[in-house]
């Protein structure tokens, strides 16, 4: 597996690489946007970024599986399976905010073992792989160590004010014991945050796997901690989630309905 593994990354960051230059050709420029369904839109760059990773993927191991947002993807026949965001933030990017990224993990056998995120932008390339830490531009990176009454909270974005009221009812819960709350309209931008040290505590509970596998598996290999709602352990099979430095996790699994 390991070397297999080994040739896999080299293709993940590679098409991350290919799906940050389209990212940024584009960035201002987008030719057409559709509407998936309220709030959500879809450009013409997440189109050909898709089109562009899958065609990467399905030369070297067209027997693959893949997960992606746009086409939803090929189920394959053999151990892998890709799931790929080509564009984290599609929001922000229509409207010049640069905060937007392309996301790539990697399960083999039902377990995310790849991650890679690229915020070309600010030229940041965040991998990991399972077991072997986490990384910004080959330099190792850690979580916080800040407690929760000195965190910075990045929340759910997606809320529905009209139905969502356990949503935000849990968002004035945790309000009143952080320092401040951000949302960043980018899992991937959150996650990596996360990563790195900058932010402490995310709550999300309608994303798609495509848009936290990746994000998830970084934040764990640099020393943080992801879970379901509930406290159980995180896959690409959960929808919501949260992901925190570790050190008031549990605290915090306590505070939500």
């Amino acid at each position: 597996m390991e070397n297999e593994l080994s040739q896999i990354k080299k293709l993940a960051v590679e098409a991350a690489k290919q799906a940050g230059e389209i990212l940024m050709e584009n960035f201002g420029k987008v030719g057409t946007i559709g509407i998936k369904k309220r709030g959500d839109l879809v450009t013409n760059v997440d189109i050909e970024i898709e089109r562009k990773i899958i065609q990467l993927i399905q030369k070297s191991y067209p027997h693959h599986s893949i997960l992606s947002e746009e086409s939803k993807g090929f189920q394959g026949t053999g151990e892998y399976r890709w799931i790929i965001d080509p564009l984290d933030g599609t929001h922000n990017y229509i409207r010049c905010i640069e905060m937007f990224g392309v996301s790539i993990a990697v399960e083999w056998r039902g377990e995310v073992v790849l991650g890679v995120v690229y915020l070309p932008y600010h030229n940041q390339f965040y991998f990991a792989q399972k077991g072997k830490g986490a990384f910004l531009n080959q330099k190792k990176i850690e979580v916080s160590q800040r407690k929760l009454s000195e965190a910075t909270l990045i929340y759910d974005s997606n809320f529905n004010l009209d139905k969502e009221n356990l949503v935000l009812q849990n968002l004035v819960k945790l309000g009143r014991k952080v320092f401040n709350v951000r949302m960043f309209g980018s899992t991937a931008r959150a996650l990596t945050y996360i990563a790195e040290g900058k932010v402490d505590l995310m709550v999300e509970y309608f994303d798609k796997p495509w848009d936290f596998s990746a994000g998830a598996l970084i934040v764990e290999e640099a020393g943080g901690k992801v879970t379901d709602t509930r406290g159980k352990p995180w896959s690409p099979r959960i929808r919501g989630y949260v992901a925190s430095n570790g050190i008031f996790h549990e605290e915090v699994l306590s505070l939500l309905s």
